[in-house]
């Protein structure tokens, strides 16, 4: 083979795959208002719940090997487990929402610790997604202990450091809700220490929780 056919034959292999990573995220246009009503459902307005869950269905729709994306859609249908008084109902939301969360973790390769949606490494995101979902679900379901460990690995990522504030301050603020309940005391008040140091959005939430320890 020539060196002038190698060499084209690597630039084309080279920009399919800059094509591949950059396919992998939606617009912010898109993305990020949806992104704001998910963080009022996540602050208890489940009236725009079902409008996210179908938003975030709809993105991923368009970009189906997103993870990301898998991982907000799954989130938000287990989230709709809190809306339904049917108890059959309340476990296939819960169910199908923590399928496709382990989706979303299985389809996570080195490419993904890039920052995809909103500048935010994308591993991290999925990963973070998870630990709260499955931390938050009923204990029968068994999914505690795995959350506790995603929230583990998120601190003890590398990657972390790189992520927006906001996003450092829900890891560090979840792993130390994890150590509490864990009653792991002195390592809670590292973490949520660790919030206020970054001077996190969360910083007011990590100060509650060193009050209530201190008692």
């Amino acid at each position: 083979m020539s060196t002038k056919l190698f060499r084209t034959r690597t630039a084309a292999v080279a920009a399919v795959l800059a094509l591949s990573a950059t396919a992998c995220a939606v617009p912010d246009a898109q993305f990020v208002p949806l992104f704001d009503q998910f963080e009022l459902v996540n602050n208890g307005d489940n009236s725009k719940l079902e409008k996210v869950a179908d938003g975030f269905a709809a993105l991923l729709k368009s970009e189906p090997t997103n993870p990301v994306l898998m991982a907000y859609a799954g989130t938000t249908t287990a989230m709709k487990s809190n809306t339904t008084m049917l108890p059959w109902k309340k476990m296939s939301y819960a169910e199908d929402g923590m399928a496709m969360l382990d989706k979303a973790i299985a389809m996570l390769t080195p490419e993904h610790d890039k920052p995809i949606q909103h500048a935010t490494p994308g591993s991290l995101e999925v990963k973070l997604l998870a630990a709260k979902t499955f931390l938050s679900v009923p204990g029968f379901m068994n999914k505690g202990p795995r959350g506790a460990k995603l929230a583990s690995d998120l601190i003890a990522s590398p990657l972390l450091a790189t992520a927006p504030v906001g996003f450092q301050g829900v890891v560090w603020l979840t792993a130390g809700e994890v150590a509490v309940s864990e009653k792991r005391a002195e390592e809670a008040r590292r973490h949520f220490n660790k919030v206020i140091e970054l001077k996190a959005p969360q910083a007011d939430a990590a100060r509650a929780h060193l009050a209530k320890l201190a008692k």
